[in-house]
């Protein structure tokens, strides 16, 4: 039990109820939508318990202070929002985590002597407006806030928009490089998406690195017209080119080892049944050492399709992000403090590495036995939970001292 009297499990489960999505199974949660505008309402009172001071940054950000924000502080955290119908865990489980690590420290008689933060990142997934890591992102100037304003959800609102309706001042979207000076160390802890430390015996690990990723847009355009009174001969259906990079990525992405692929959402304008769709857009997510190459190679099997149906096609790449190699110093620190626990490297992106390029940040990873993540069989035992909050604690009583 922590000072609060409720476990990091409890804390999470307090969560269970907050944006179940009926249709796909799982979570729905996304920025200022209101599933997730509750998730942050329960963590700036969670927060206002233990005495941490919330103050929100002009990119939708929470920050809960323990000390005087300042430079050198340690933060820690992650993020609220899902993917479509995702898993209990994923992001909300650091969260919880470091709320719990704060009455651990509380309850073992620790005090930070120096600042201590809680953060919770807006729109780490990327599932509402389609770059990941976006609150991130704005706060290290590594992406343009014009750029951001701009993205539109698919009910056609604006990041603007929605951002001036969850009570921020779109004009002050944007770098802030005097918040990310304060930051000395940040250490994120998140389920583990895949099954390593099943493999390796072990609740908790530390992460190495995160593999190269980025996703692209491909746009083919053709003729929209009525299902029924166009001849076979007569079309330029999009769909088809659509479909035929479909089925090639995987082939392709079989051809450059090390390289994982995925077309996750196909979107059809109008998206009529009885209606030739005037245009189709596909998402790519590639990942891996060789994945522009990849790339490249999807984009040309898409452009030679595109022109056999007499379609056109536009490629945009929407975010990338390099590999990133984990600070080696900190990274081993996290692990002695944490008992000695194994690295893992991982291939999902997290707000983590997007700071990483600016300051010593570091991961921990709770056990996941299923698995499986971005997806509703996502899964962590309670007391994987409780042992992640706990090592977490010991990290952060260590890199406080």
């Amino acid at each position: 039990m922590t000072a609060e009297g409720v476990t990091a499990s409890g804390l999470l489960g307090e969560l269970a109820d907050v944006g179940r999505d009926r249709t796909r199974g799982g979570y729905s949660r996304h920025v200022f939508d209101p599933a997730e505008q509750e998730l942050r309402d329960w963590f700036v009172e969670q927060a206002g318990r233990r005495g941490l001071d919330v103050e929100r940054d002009g990119n939708g950000n929470l920050w809960a202070w323990w000390g005087e924000p300042g430079p050198g502080a340690v933060v820690t955290g992650s993020h609220l929002d899902s993917v479509p119908g995702g898993g209990a865990f994923d992001g909300p489980l650091g969260v919880v985590s470091a709320l719990s690590a704060v009455d651990l420290m509380r309850a073992r008689g620790t005090s930070p002597s120096v600042p201590l933060a809680v953060t919770v990142f807006a729109e780490e997934e990327g599932g509402r407006f389609g770059i990941p890591c976006l609150g991130s992102r704005l706060l290290t100037g590594s992406l343009d806030p014009a750029t951001a304003a701009g993205l539109r959800d698919a009910d056609g609102v604006t990041f603007a928009e929605a951002a001036q309706a969850g009570g921020l001042d779109p004009s002050r979207l944007g770098a802030d490089p005097d918040r990310l000076g304060r930051i000395g160390r940040f250490v994120e802890l998140h389920v583990e998406q895949g099954r390593g430390l099943i493999d390796l015996g072990s609740a908790v690990a530390v992460g190495s690195t995160v593999v190269a990723h980025g996703r692209w847009r491909l746009t083919f355009t053709g003729q929209g017209n009525h299902a029924g009174a166009t001849p076979m001969d007569d079309r330029r259906d999009p769909m088809l080119p659509a479909a035929e990079t479909v089925t090639s990525v995987r082939r392709i992405a079989r051809a450059h080892a090390g390289t994982r692929a995925t077309v996750g959402r196909l979107t059809p304008t109008p998206g009529g049944t009885n209606v030739i769709a005037s245009a189709v857009d596909v998402w790519l997510d590639v990942r891996g050492p060789a994945a522009r190459s990849m790339v490249a190679d999807v984009e040309a099997a898409a452009r030679a399709a595109a022109e056999e149906e007499g379609c056109g096609l536009a490629v945009r790449e929407e975010s990338w992000t390099g590999e990133v190699v984990f600070d080696s110093a900190l990274r081993d620190e996290v692990s002695a403090l944490a008992g000695g626990v194994p690295a893992l490297p991982t291939g999902a992106g997290h707000d983590a590495a997007v700071l990483a390029a600016h300051v010593p940040a570091a991961m921990l990873y709770v056990r996941n036995p299923t698995g499986v993540s971005h997806a509703p069989e996502e899964f962590a035992e309670d007391s994987d939970v409780d042992a992640g909050a706990e090592a977490l604690a010991t990290v952060l009583e260590g890199l406080c001292r």
